[in-house]
């Protein structure tokens, strides 16, 4: 993938699970929300790994290890081992075992996942900021971590032990909305103690190193749901991406996006995976896709044709991002947005 500015989603002449060697898939908003399968994924994966594409689950949430989270995803009917998934509970405790000494006490705020990970890099999880610790680490605990938990973490913290976050995700999708994320518990810490964590998550390097060290991916697809993690880590690790509709992203929020948050591909869901995508063209003054012709106005985004929801979202990225250039697009697009039902 080059490093230039994007001004339109790309096409493909091949189904994607056939351009690339290596599915890189988010799982909260992409595979499953609130534990339940989303739409189409599990007979779009299934026939992708049918395909010969390798399927790996990358995601943020350092809840669950690696074997928990692979038995849920089997649950679902997609079947998964533990060395299928990368979370960022691993890319944390990789990036602490490189600044402290082997067998080290690490306090732990969070869930399980964060104890596996240290163990498997030979640290010592603890659970009080009086134990000692050479390190605090912070990841998602889910809604029944302790509020007392974040003192631990501010006393530590405050006593010049080196802070580590999973990843600062401020939301994470749930199966009755948009519920706060480890970036919000992040920020209390952040409150009480003035201080900065150094995060391994998406969009940083740690959490591309981390996936590709556990994958051997040659040439991969990073798919998710997020701009701002999925997206931004695909455009920071050079690699191409798929965005789909099936998690926090909405049509607003891609037209505006600046050019680390452009996917090369959209799509409604995992279906795009099988498929190939359409080229967007110009066409005069404006991009065409399908039957749509979108441009840029004076103040809005124009849409003119029918056809294909999808290919008049790809048709006013085209116009959004060209006219955005290397900034975010200002224009308003939500009366072409209302009109392709997005």
């Amino acid at each position: 993938m080059s490093q230039g500015v994007r001004t339109r989603p790309e096409g493909s002449g091949q189904p994607l699970s056939e351009a690339y060697d290596t599915a890189l898939l988010d799982l909260d908003g992409v595979v499953y929300a609130g534990g339940n399968a989303i739409a189409h994924a599990v007979d779009s994966l299934a026939a992708a790994r049918d395909g010969g594409m390798r399927l790996a689950y990358v995601t943020n949430n350092a809840l669950r290890p690696p074997d928990a989270v692979a038995g849920h995803l089997t649950e679902l009917g997609i079947p998964a081992g533990a060395e299928d998934v990368i979370t960022s509970a691993q890319a944390v405790a990789r990036l602490i075992s490189e600044q402290v000494p082997h067998g080290a006490r690490v306090l732990v705020i969070g869930g399980d996942g964060l104890r596996v990970a240290l163990r498997e890099r030979g640290l010592t999880p603890v659970e009080s900021a009086d134990d000692d610790p050479a390190a605090v680490v912070q990841g998602f605990g889910g809604a029944d971590l302790p509020w007392g938990r974040f003192a631990e973490a501010s006393y530590a913290v405050a006593r010049g032990v080196p802070w580590f976050a999973s990843n600062t995700d401020l939301t994470i999708p749930s199966g009755r909305g948009i519920a706060p994320g480890n970036g919000a518990a992040v920020e209390v810490v952040r409150i009480a103690t003035g201080a900065e964590p150094q995060v391994a998550g998406k969009p940083l390097p740690p959490m591309h190193k981390e996936t590709i060290i556990r994958t051997g991916a040659k040439r991969p697809l990073v798919v998710g749901d997020r701009l701002d993690t999925d997206i931004e880590g695909a455009f920071n690790g050079e690699v191409d991406s798929l965005l789909v509709l099936t998690g926090v992203t909405d049509g607003a929020g891609l037209l505006a996006a600046p050019p680390r948050h452009r996917p090369t591909y959209v799509d409604a869901d995992l279906r795009g995976l099988l498929s190939g995508q359409p080229e967007v063209t110009e066409e005069g003054d404006g991009f065409r896709c399908g039957g749509w012709t979108a441009s840029a106005g004076a103040d809005r985004l124009e849409l003119a044709g029918d056809g294909e929801a999808l290919d008049g979202l790809r048709a006013l990225c085209a116009a959004a991002w060209t006219a955005a250039g290397d900034g975010s697009c200002a224009l308003d697009g939500a009366k072409a947005l209302a009109r392709l039902g997005l």
